[in-house]
């Protein structure tokens, strides 16, 4: 499964700290994330994607638009 979420942090010159307090989450919970040592909860999913404004398929690697 591809996982977008640190490819779109980077294009986008964030940090994880960053992402993390934007989104009022962990920066411990981005990095386990992005390295797909944890899964997001749908909740989560529709967070990133809002916050990058790209779709869950997306996010999740289903397309590539």
């Amino acid at each position: 499964m591809v996982f977008r979420l640190k490819e779109l942090r980077k294009k986008k010159k964030i940090s994880q700290l960053k992402l993390a307090l934007d989104l009022e989450m962990n920066q411990n919970s981005i990095s386990r994330y992005e390295n797909m040592e944890r899964e997001a909860d749908y909740k989560t999913l529709i967070k990133f994607a809002d916050y990058f404004g790209v779709s869950l398929d997306y996010l999740l690697g289903r397309t590539d638009r």
